[in-house]
Order: structure tokens, then C-alpha cells, then sequence
């Protein structure tokens, strides 16, 4: 089958034929119909992540956001079958682990990270496998087609997992959402199904555009403020937001997100570092303390609160098509990532021709 293998970070990946996967006993094969294109693969083809042991190995197929149809499954497999719609999430969980069975299955302590592992190849790929299928793979919707879910992908799941399990959304909160791209303007229209009022900030008019269409009731544009960014995020919130996403990963747009607070709120960092930040980020500690300040990391979703989701998208309040902004074919994928460098991607991009 054909996929793209990273083979040399930084380098164009390589599209190329390599093994079809056999199922695992507990395992399931989908022959991909969509995935999404995301900027945590932008972060493995540059090599990044070796600061937390996490870099990507060479000869790995990225891609982790696949939607499509089962086509083999393990010989223990009981709840999935040969002809399922189904998504795969990159965090993937055994399932059986105290994480996993207290409801954390986003951070398993045997999980594997589709697209990112050897053992997890990804789904740039005619076809992936999933592990632990029973646990992992997620049906798909009536209605809901491969491409909305693969627009959907990681950015939905870890922008609803952000707000609502890390940061505590409630109806009426200021939210404040720094970087609009594909898991921001995701934060800000799940932010915006919530019941909150979204301050989106970028540097892009096109992507703030685009958060307003989704949503936000402000934006703010850090390349041309004539004030600081917080600053004018506390106006418009009118003390601060209750609750500020890192939906980045830049040291400025993670310290832009902390002094956006109010008193007693929340700061949830979704946003990556790269090769600059090295995983490191200067924060202003003695202000957290004293506005009582929350500090919370966030990675994907759980698969157990996926239905909570897929309501949410059954029930209109989101729509993740709506980011789409361009479908691709495999051959295209280089390209693509490489756009990323510079921020030349808006909205989300999709693989869908194999």
C-alpha cells in the first residue's frame, strides 16, 4: 500500500509502497477514507520533541487524525467489525491500566501515540491499525462522513477535553484563545457551543476571520495591538478571562496567556514548543500566586467521553467541516507540512484521495 514515510527529519516525506498491517489479536485494520493534517505531524517531521524523550524515529508514517472502514479485525475483538465506520484517536489506550480504567485513557500508562510510535504507524497510509480496538476505535455517526471526522481529528477532542475536563468552561465565562489555528479555532467554536464569550488572538486577519465566523465575540490582532495583548484581552473581558488556552506553544502566546487571567483562572496549555522553546517556558510564578492562578496541561481526549462529543456534533452545535479549508491526495501531504513552517495553512486541511 502507499504511505508517507518520514525519512529524514525536516526532508519531504516519502511517498512510497510499503506492508499492508495484519491485525493484532486485540486489533483492528481500517482502510482509511480521510485524515486530517495537523501541526503536532508538522512537530514530528521537524524532529522535535527529543527534550522529553518524544521525537519521532525515522521510517515512521505520520498521520493521526484517520477516519474509514474496518476491512480486518483480531481473532479477540467483540465489539468491532468488519465493515465499521469508525474513527481512531492518536491517544491510544490498552485499556486496562488505572488511567484507563479511572477514565484517563488519554494518558495510559502502556498508551501508544498514533502516527508519533514504531509501534503505532500512522495513517498517511491506504490503511491503519488499531490497537485494542474494542477500547480505542470510536464509531462513526448517521450522517457524519470520514471527512468531517477526520476535520474533527485530535484538535476537536483535545480543544473539548481542554475546556471542559482542564479548564472548567461554564456558560458566560470569557474565554481567551491564543493562536487560531487548527486546534484554536477549534477551542474557540467548542468555547462558543458552551455558552462562553471567545477572545480569538493571532497575527493572521485570515484566521481571525475565521474565528469570528466560528464564534468569537472578540479578536485581537498581536501583530498590529496598539497594546499589549493581555491587556487588551482583560478590556474586552473586562478583568480577565476565567479561563486562557495556549493553542500555540510559542513562549509569547503561553505568557500572553497567563497575564490574559483574571483572579482564580484558569491557564490550559494545548500548544506544543518547538526547537526554540525546547520544552521550557519562563513563567511569571509570583503573579500566579497571587491572582491564585491554574496552571494545566492538556492531551487529547479520553476515549470513554467521546460520546460527549459526538452529541455535540449530532446535535449541530459544532461543526467541524467548517474548518475545512482544502482536501488533498497523499501526494500532496509534503507539501502541506511544509506550508506549516510558516504559518501558510488556514483553517484545517484534509487528506482525502489515497
Amino acid at each position: 500500500m502507499r504511505a508517507a514515510v518520514l525519512r529524514d527529519h525536516g526532508e519531504p516525506l516519502s511517498i512510497t509502497d510499503v506492508e499492508r498491517p495484519d491485525p493484532a489479536p486485540h486489533g483492528a485494520v481500517i482502510r482509511v477514507e480521510a485524515c486530517g493534517i495537523c501541526r503536532s505531524d508538522w512537530h514530528a517531521w521537524q524532529g522535535h520533541g527529543e527534550w522529553v524523550g518524544d521525537r519521532v524515529q525515522d521510517g515512521q508514517i505520520l498521520g493521526h487524525e484517520p477516519a474509514g472502514r474496518v476491512v480486518a479485525v483480531g481473532d479477540r475483538v467483540e465489539r468491532v467489525a468488519v465493515g465499521d465506520r469508525v474513527a481512531v484517536p492518536f491517544n491510544l489506550g490498552d485499556g486496562t491500566c488505572p488511567q484507563c480504567l479511572s477514565g484517563h485513557g488519554n494518558v495510559c500508562t502502556d498508551g501508544l501515540a498514533l502516527g508519533f510510535q514504531q509501534e503505532a504507524q500512522g495513517a498517511f497510509a491506504e490503511q491503519v491499525h488499531c490497537p485494542h480496538a474494542d477500547y480505542n476505535a470510536m464509531a462513526l455517526p448517521e450522517g457524519v462522513s470520514a471527512r468531517s471526522m477526520a476535520a474533527l481529528g485530535c484538535r476537536f477532542m483535545t480543544a473539548f477535553h481542554a475546556l471542559t475536563a482542564r479548564g472548567d468552561v461554564g456558560a458566560g465565562d470569557w474565554v481567551a484563545v491564543h493562536g487560531c489555528g487548527g486546534v484554536g479555532l477549534s477551542t474557540v467554536h467548542i468555547a462558543d457551543a458552551l455558552g462562553a464569550r471567545v477572545v480569538a488572538v493571532d497575527i493572521s486577519e485570515e484566521a481571525l476571520e475565521l474565528a469570528t465566523d466560528l464564534g468569537a465575540d472578540a479578536t485581537v490582532n498581536a501583530a498590529d495591538a496598539d497594546r499589549e495583548v493581555p491587556e487588551a484581552v482583560r478590556d474586552i473581558s473586562d478583568g480577565g478571562a476565567h479561563v486562557s488556552v495556549d493553542a500555540l506553544g510559542v513562549a509569547e502566546t503561553c505568557r500572553n496567556s497567563v497575564f490574559s487571567l483574571r483572579r482564580r483562572g484558569t491557564h490550559v496549555q494545548v500548544g506544543l514548543t518547538t526547537d526554540e522553546e525546547r520544552g521550557e517556558v519562563a513563567l511569571p510564578v509570583e503573579h500566579m500566586a497571587m491572582l491564585e492562578a491554574d496552571f494545566h496541561g492538556a492531551r487529547g481526549m479520553p476515549p470513554t467521553r467521546y460520546d460527549e462529543l459526538l452529541r455535540l456534533l449530532e446535535s449541530g452545535a459544532i461543526d467541524p467541516a467548517r474548518l475545512v479549508r482544502r482536501e488533498v491526495s497523499l501526494d500532496e501531504v509534503p507539501e502541506r507540512l511544509a506550508a506549516m513552517t510558516d504559518y501558510g495553512t488556514t483553517g484545517v486541511e484534509v487528506v482525502t484521495e489515497f
